[in-house]
């Protein structure tokens, strides 16, 4: 089958692409910039990519187009498909009919620790022996890609955006998963969703999608999800917390969390040391080992493989340490997300100066929506430069001020590094938070840093 994506840059299309091919099919792409690391992965695999979303890849009329949900209504390749009545589908509805029907589906859900939980889960199944496929948003360390075709059980991470511009249910509904984790459910996407309730309700939707044979995975301590487990529960349902009272328990035996002892219903079943840092990553460790029992792996096969994961990219991804000093590219997009990375390093560098650059990028972030906890959310921060632009409609100064002047806004990506730059000590950990490109930011002090 001819398949052509549009929309084959971003991580998810993109996986979805790998998929398509591994599987087969003929597939070609296009996206409106085409750049490494996605567009060399898809062109290694033999898909040929356009640059912009012309017609001419579908003169010779595929069998189907896939639309990614950046595409709307007047982009001229969605009108192209829709005026010469062209075979088209979503990814998500092609990936859950095509790809994972017969599969034993793990779904990863949440508003944060998605990644790093699929990644978790895929490298225990792979540790266990068990060639696990995935499609992560994110490029786990342990594999190297963030889409493998494997055999069997299909890790998946599943998120609560839209499908597509003619499918405004959320991705997660498509995957028809027998074990759903849920890490945590704040408010997000407030380009999609008018209040936290519409996303409870997408949620309740999934849990809906899951067989009664089926296991949920769900952290007991997010009033929000027990909130939407209320609504109506039909498989087996275990919880996990820091908390006892919880079926799956992580204790942190050392405070920056790079120890963790687990227990199952009060019973200790083993500790894990690990170079991972921070209380959201030992709640995503919990999630990982109480998935992968419910998939059939022994507790203390789970926490072995978690000694050797090595992280994803772009999640505190350390991307140079030349000297004394460190740093450190984050995929930031939310205030809880900003505030629980940044105090799982201050636990783990103690004293050491924290120099974060911030640049809000998310729809939600722009739109100022949680505006008020960006400030509590970088208090571990010895130092914060906030790039602002185009979008940003709420005051800066205002959403800082909890820092009291340990702050500087800038409009301009050369002049924050210039600024940092100037700034730098000994000892320094310079944390650069986006989940965009940052103009290179993060490389370009790392080249600098190297340099010195």
């Amino acid at each position: 089958m001819k398949i052509h994506i549009l929309g084959a840059c971003g991580t998810f299309m993109g996986g979805v692409a790998m998929l398509a091919s591994r599987a087969g099919h003929q597939v070609t792409g296009a996206d409106q910039h085409t750049y490494p690391p996605m567009s060399t992965l898809l062109e290694n695999e033999g898909i040929k990519l356009y640059e912009g979303y012309s017609e001419e890849p579908m003169h010779d009329k595929p069998d189907l187009v896939i639309i990614g949900n950046a595409l709307s209504r007047g982009n001229p390749a969605v009108e192209y498909v829709l005026n010469k009545r062209l075979n088209f589908t979503s990814g998500p509805r092609w990936l859950g009919e095509n790809y994972l029907r017969g599969r034993q589906v793990i779904a990863v859900a949440g508003t944060h620790g998605k990644t790093s939980t699929s990644s978790m889960v895929a490298w225990i199944l792979e540790f266990a022996g068990l060639n696990p496929g995935f499609l992560i948003g994110g490029v786990p360390k342990n594999f190297g890609v963030s889409a493998r075709e494997g055999s069997g059980y299909f890790v998946v991470e599943a998120d609560e955006y839209d499908t597509a511009f003619f499918d405004k249910r959320s991705k997660f509904v498509h995957y028809r998963p027998q074990i759903a984790t849920l890490n945590n459910l704040e408010y997000d996407h407030a380009d999609i969703f008018p209040d936290l309730a519409a996303i409870e309700t997408q949620f309740h939707h999934l849990i809906r999608t899951i067989p009664g044979n089926g296991t949920i995975i769900s952290n007991g301590a997010d009033a929000n999800l027990e909130r939407v487990i209320s609504r109506g529960c039909w498989s087996s349902l275990q919880r996990f917390s820091f908390d006892g009272k919880h079926d799956w328990q992580v204790e942190l035996i050392k405070p920056d969390a790079s120890e963790l002892r687990f227990s199952f219903r009060e019973e200790p079943v083993g500790t894990l040391e690990w170079d991972q840092c921070g209380r959201h990553n030992a709640m995503n460790a919990c999630t990982a080992v109480a998935t992968s029992v419910a998939a059939g792996i022994p507790a203390s096969t789970a926490i072995n493989a978690l000694q050797s994961f090595s992280g994803v990219k772009r999640r505190l991804e350390v991307i140079t340490q030349s000297g004394d000093i460190s740093v450190y590219d984050d995929f930031a997009h939310h205030p809880t997300a900003i505030r629980l990375t940044l105090e799982g390093l201050r636990r783990k560098v103690g004293n050491a100066r924290i120099v974060v650059a911030l640049e809000p990028r998310s729809n939600t972030m722009r739109a100022g929506v949680h505006a008020h906890e960006l400030g509590p959310a970088l208090m571990a921060a010895d130092h914060v430069w906030l790039k602002t632009g185009e979008g940003i409609d709420w005051d800066p100064n205002e959403a800082l001020a909890p820092l009291e002047g340990r702050f500087k806004i800038v409009t301009r990506a050369d002049d924050m590094l210039q600024q940092m730059k100037n700034s730098l000590q000994p000892g320094d950990h310079i944390v650069f938070m986006s989940n965009g490109g940052f103009e290179a930011a993060p490389r370009r002090m790392a080249d600098f840093v190297e340099s010195r």
